[in-house]
């Protein structure tokens, strides 16, 4: 009985609303589209503001109902918006005297705050509109109006079409620079994409200067200048002029990476080289600071949005490496491989969008890039499945099922149902591979080839037996199941949020039969572990670990595959870590996931720190792939691991209405992230001490947020919240709670 009225008592007091002055309800980080800056203009690269959008290079909104949305911060312990207004004119005047003389929304009764569609009137092209909102909260207090955003329509309007930003240069000067006999030696601190502007003097006009760039140095601090792999170097001759002046190194396009599958640099921007490292050779002026200049190209990013420090400095490094991947590489506007060929693959895109959403609250980057793939699909059978999952994704992370519908042909394509045998499975080798098919998912090639991971058994004349874990490629490739499993599944929620109810219904009933057939086909009862294929008894890492994380391994057999797992180690290359990542945390075994995170060996990200590498690679070192670049993003999986798997913040429920904690820090003594939501910042502390167990919570307004922590903490646990004794429910083997609605939170579990 006292334990039920606890509970009670919990509830209850979870959902009070407290008293708040109506001043201190504040709208903010207005967005259009999910832009939280849809007026951005940039000439050259550079952000300007002249209001002229003939100039240089706009965010144009093409929607005829564009998606409005905002913040609110400031209402309270419990509370949440009941309603809002939106007006909207051409005119700032207007706007400030209250009046919305394109469109007053009036009083809505919503507690929408992020996916709110334009009702008023029809938009005009290539026009200029301003607008401002006020909320009431749940005690009926309205706010006050909230700054005024603005954008500029389209040429052309139409009823979906994805907005996005122009690309920007911040211009950096050195870190550090030093002199080696005639040569000076300059050091950025990072590599980053960008462009080098030299303002150098001659008193005569006579004499060259040899400029060297790089991204790896020797020992001795020279820049290598035969790197091997994809790893950058560039030499370049500068004839100076009499006087001082200033130099622009114009850079030598690369065949490879600038081909015909290859994103190219846009006129305004012009090409880039990544490189960390720059060489004077025979420069006999004085530098100043800002004589050396470089310009790092970039898509906008916020580095204020995402925090994370822990304990483990090793941890802390890992996560600063990651974090910098993300905005090092988004230096062509859509996710690209890398330097060396600077295309899009669905895998990378996917593994970036992860890590995007989880250091910044930008979400077209990634909506833009899945965009672009969804119609130059690449050959990896298990990546045309993944634009599903991204769509998934995209719709969990912002809510707005609009580009799911608009695009819904497409994604139901990616599901290769026409691959699908009697039994339940996909397979590529079966003769089902037809030209519709490759039509309909936008690949160019013959046929789809199932990869598991990359790269493959002596490829690249590398060391050892490839990424693969040995993996037995069969006609029924379980990795790839896993895959088109997740899709279905996926799949059907999309479709039931689009309404599509028979196909919903037809989805999670392939679903169901393509689970069925890998419990029966695949599944080795004697082992305890899953098989590659049908025709063979070799189980891999990569089968358990894309089996546990997709949700195909029953309750009874997880710790028997988790145990197989963690038996492997990282046989994976930095892509299948992903998985092996999300599947280690998903079993609950957050000591082994620790471990992973903050190894020191070569198959570590901590191992590309001390290779010289600020950008994260293409592999764990040159020696597993000869021809690797130092500037791959796919090797960031510690930027969404570390929020969303380590401390456990991740989406239930589309947008954020609901969202889970389920930190699990193994040996960690405290560690702290801010996670940027498309409702506001997440922050959740989480600190062991000898006699307790402390988290710290702040829930942004109109979401909730259910809360596990692990349970082995205390078997009887005695728990307060806010300093009031609270009960739990003990399930799944953790300690959970009701839901926590907006405020900040204070838990402390009692240790034995």
């Amino acid at each position: 009985m006292r334990s039920m009225k606890k509970m009670l008592f919990l509830c209850v007091w979870l959902n009070i609303v407290f008293n708040v002055d109506a001043q201190d309800i504040r709208v903010s980080k207005l967005m259009v589209e999910h832009l939280y800056h849809p007026d951005l203009q940039v000439i050259n690269g550079y952000p300007a503001s002249d209001g002229n959008i003939q100039h240089g290079q706009h965010v144009r909104i093409a929607n005829k109902r564009p998606a409005l949305g905002w913040e609110l911060t400031g209402m309270g312990q419990g509370a949440n918006q009941s309603a809002y207004r939106i007006i909207m004119s051409g005119s700032r005047d207007s706007l400030i005297n209250g009046v919305g003389d394109v469109w007053d929304s009036g009083m809505v009764t919503s507690d929408e705050t992020t996916n709110v569609l334009y009702s008023g009137p029809p938009l005009k092209s290539n026009t200029y509109y301003l607008w401002r909102v006020m909320v009431w909260d749940g005690g009926g207090r309205p706010s006050p109006w909230s700054t005024i955003s603005r954008f500029w329509t389209a040429d052309a309007l139409v009823n979906y079409q994805t907005a996005f930003y122009p690309l920007l240069k911040t211009d950096e000067v050195p870190r550090q620079a030093t002199h080696a006999g005639s040569t000076m030696r300059i050091d950025f601190g990072r590599a980053a994409f960008g462009q080098l502007r030299l303002t150098l003097e001659s008193p005569n006009g006579a004499g060259a200067v040899v400029v060297r760039l790089g991204e790896a140095i020797h020992p001795d601090g020279s820049i290598n200048r035969k790197p091997g792999g994809s790893i950058r170097y560039a030499e370049y001759r500068i004839s100076l002029k009499k006087g001082r002046h200033i130099y622009h190194v114009q850079f030598r396009p690369n065949k490879r990476n600038t081909g015909s599958q290859a994103i190219k640099m846009p006129g305004y921007i012009g090409e880039v080289l990544p490189f960390r490292y720059v060489e004077l050779e025979g420069y006999q002026g004085n530098v100043k600071g800002t004589d050396i200049v470089r310009s790092t190209v970039h898509y906008p990013f916020n580095d204020a949005a995402s925090r994370f420090e822990s304990s483990d400095a090793v941890l802390n490094a890992v996560w600063e490496l990651s974090k910098y991947s993300v905005k090092a590489t988004s230096f062509a506007g859509i996710y690209v491989d890398g330097d060396r060929e600077r295309i899009p693959y669905e895998a990378d895109a996917y593994i970036n969008q992860l890590c995007h959403y989880s250091v910044d609250n930008e979400y077209s980057m990634a909506r833009r890039s899945h965009e672009y793939l969804l119609h130059h699909a690449t050959w990896p059978t298990e990546w045309i499945l993944q634009s599903v999952l991204m769509a998934y994704n995209d719709y969990l992370y912002t809510g707005d099922i609009r580009w799911v519908n608009h695009h819904y042909g497409d994604l139901r394509a990616k599901l290769l149902l026409p691959l699908r045998e009697a039994n339940g499975l996909i397979s590529t080798k079966s003769g089902k591979q037809t030209k519709a098919l490759m039509q309909a998912v936008h690949y160019p090639g013959d046929s789809l080839r199932d990869i598991v991971d990359w790269p493959h058994t002596g490829d690249f004349g590398m060391a050892g037996n490839g990424e693969t874990d040995g993996f037995v490629f069969t006609a029924y490739n379980a990795v790839v199941n896993a895959f088109h499993y997740k899709a279905l599944t996926d799949m059907a929620k999309l479709a039931g949020a689009l309404g599509r109810r028979d196909d919903a219904a037809l989805f999670s009933e392939k679903a169901a039969q393509t689970y069925q057939a890998f419990q029966s086909l695949l599944w080795d009862r004697s082992r305890r572990v899953f098989r590659d294929g049908v025709d063979t008894d070799h189980a891999a890492l990569h089968t358990n670990m894309m089996a546990l994380v997709f949700g195909l391994v029953p309750e009874e057999h997880k710790r028997a595959v988790m145990d197989f797992i963690r038996s492997r180690g990282m046989a994976c290359s930095v892509y299948g870590s992903q998985f092996l990542m999300d599947a280690t945390y998903e079993a609950g075994d957050g000591d082994y996931g620790l471990s992973l995170l903050t190894s020191q060996s070569d198959r570590s990200w901590y191992n590309m720190i001390r290779a010289g590498s600020t950008i994260t690679m293409e592999a764990w070192d040159n020696k597993y792939k000869p021809n690797q670049d130092w500037n791959h993003v796919w090797g960031a999986v510690p930027a969404n691991a570390i929020p969303r798997k380590l401390m456990g913040v991740e989406p239930l429920e589309p947008g954020w209405k609901l969202f889970r904690v389920r930190p699990q820090l193994g040996s960690l003594e405290w560690a702290t992230v801010n996670v940027p939501t498309i409702k506001g910042t997440v922050v959740v502390s989480c600190r062991r001490e000898k006699a307790a167990y402390t988290v710290e919570l702040s829930v942004p307004v109109n979401t909730k947020a259910v809360v596990e922590l692990p349970l082995e903490l205390a078997i009887e646990p005695n728990i307060t919240i806010n300093g009031e004794p609270v009960s739990t429910n003990i399930k799944d083997g953790r300690i959970q709670f009701p839901p926590f609605v907006a405020g900040t939170y204070k838990l402390v579990v009692a240790l034995p």
